[in-house]
């Protein structure tokens, strides 16, 4: 069956950098597209990042995180990655992958950002 596992969030302060880390099985790694989202506490779930399948050679992120968040892939470890910089305090969420062809979600994975 389709897991995601996200991990390496934690607490960072403002300005500060973390990468995210999302370990797919169970699928066609190379042929999915994959997403990271993230939810706040009381939002609804935000797309913060979209990288395409086979290459990686396309992403697109909201005006939110533009130039601060960087999506990219490893598809011979099934590794998608998100780098995010320039922390602030509003990007504090649980932070999720996704898999264009599968409808599962993972476990999310905290970030923190302090002011």
């Amino acid at each position: 069956q389709v897991q995601l596992v996200e991990s390496g969030g934690g607490l960072v302060q403002a300005g500060g950098s973390l990468t995210l880390s999302c370990l797919a099985s169970g699928i066609t790694f190379s042929l999915n597209a994959f997403y990271w989202y993230r939810q706040a506490p009381g939002a609804e779930r935000e797309r913060v990042a979209m990288i395409n399948s086979r290459d990686g050679t396309f992403t697109d992120y909201p005006d939110s995180v533009k130039d601060r968040f960087t999506i990219s892939r490893d598809n011979a470890k099934n590794l998608v990655y998100l780098h995010m910089n320039n922390l602030k305090p509003e990007d504090t969420a649980i932070y999720y992958c996704k898999a264009s062809g599968s409808p599962v979600w993972g476990q999310g994975t905290q970030v923190t950002v302090s002011s």
